[in-house]
């Protein structure tokens, strides 16, 4: 949930929804994704992600179709959000660094400080190791080092989500 639920959204809001829609349609998506996980069998073959748009597209369709008083969105905004790249607007690209950030977000409580602003210096913002380890006091080595657990951890966070 805390990885796909702002997944959800930017899919809701980049398929035209208000927020208070797109937060239903969110709240629609989690409630099926906690109804059918106890069944849910992963395949490493198929993509997790796939089923996911594919409920998240149901949902929104199954929300038109009630809402009678609405009007319905052009039809090349339906064969746009129904795409399989990400309801249309979701590039592989933008979803990895969506994840990835996310990720990121929920990791930087697991690291000290200058574990954590070392490794955002060196492999986020591209900046030399020297120059990092002066600015905080550290061997260029400890800069090495802190990324490399960093980056170690979000490799561990986003092990199979990456498909």
């Amino acid at each position: 949930m805390r990885l796909y639920t702002p997944l959800l959204f930017h899919w809701s809001k980049r398929a035209g929804l208000q927020q208070e829609d797109a937060a239903d349609l969110v709240q629609d998506v989690l409630t099926t994704l906690l109804r059918k996980m106890p069944e849910f069998d992963y395949d490493g073959q198929k993509s997790f992600r796939s089923w996911l748009r594919t409920v998240t597209l149901n949902h929104w369709r199954d929300r038109l179709k009630r809402r009678s008083t609405r009007p319905l969105p052009a039809m090349e905004a339906t064969e746009e959000i129904a795409d399989e790249d990400g309801l249309g607007h979701l590039i592989d690209a933008e979803y990895h660094k969506a994840l990835t950030t996310r990720a990121l977000e929920l990791m930087q409580s697991e690291f000290r400080p200058n574990v954590w602003k070392a490794c955002w210096e060196h492999a986020v913002q591209g900046r030399p190791a020297s120059d990092v380890a002066v600015e905080l006091a550290m061997t260029p080595g400890a800069v090495y080092t802190a990324t490399s657990r960093v980056l170690a951890r979000l490799r561990q966070e986003l092990d199979g989500l990456l498909d």
